[in-house]
């Protein structure tokens, strides 16, 4: 269905994007820190399950547009491009480190997994930058656009739920690993920008398959 070369591709790219640090990685940092490793670990699990409903979203909505508008593909590519160009340049003028910010309330098993997805859900820079990245290892040509993109997005969810365990691994057992200052925030500051900058432009300049 995804052809090799495309999907190496796209778990590298995955990879590098989810050790960049955002928004979830903050989430469940700051959760291992306040109330250790088991919180941090179930408020991963929660924005996986935010993830989902992402993934299913637009892959069942993108599918249909595509299909009826062809068009629409050449303006979801290029918007797509643009964002993630955006998004790249913002990554690399931002100055806050990856953890900052007030320690959270403590709060039960099901109020951490709960706040987590629907932070995950209600957040819609989650929604854009799926339908910008899964779009790109899509190719009508070899089946249903629909089950490729929900193929890609559990693929992506289950990478970035690693990682954001491993976090809550680490940040409950070595502290703020990270920081607010120091060359782990510029390394992945830098990171972040450079995949997105490539995505974008290699989104922008491609053609469609």
């Amino acid at each position: 269905m995804i052809d090799l070369a495309s999907l190496a591709l796209f778990m590298a790219a995955t990879l590098a994007l989810n050790l960049a640090p955002g928004p979830d990685m903050l989430y469940v940092s700051t959760r291992s820190l306040t109330q250790g490793r088991r919180a941090g670990v179930i408020s991963a699990l929660g924005i996986a399950a935010g993830s989902v409903v992402h993934t299913v979203a637009i892959a069942s909505g993108l599918a249909a547009l595509l299909h009826a508008v062809p068009l629409a593909y050449e303006i979801v590519r290029l918007a797509g491009a643009a964002y993630l160009i955006w998004l790249g340049v913002q990554a690399l003028r931002g100055k806050a480190g990856p953890v900052t910010g007030k320690p959270l309330d403590r709060a039960s098993e099901w109020a951490i997994f709960r706040q987590g997805a629907v932070t995950n859900i209600l957040n819609p820079k989650v929604a854009l930058f799926f339908l910008a990245f899964l779009p790109q290892f899509v190719d009508p040509a070899r089946g249903s656009v629909a089950l490729q993109i929900a193929v890609l997005g559990c693929l992506f969810n289950c990478s970035g739920t690693i990682v954001n365990i491993g976090v809550a691994y680490l940040a409950s057992s070595a502290g703020r690993w990270l920081g607010t200052h120091g060359p782990f925030e510029r390394i992945f500051r830098w990171l972040t920008a450079s995949v997105f900058i490539g995505l974008g432009l290699r989104l922008a300049l491609g053609e469609r398959k």
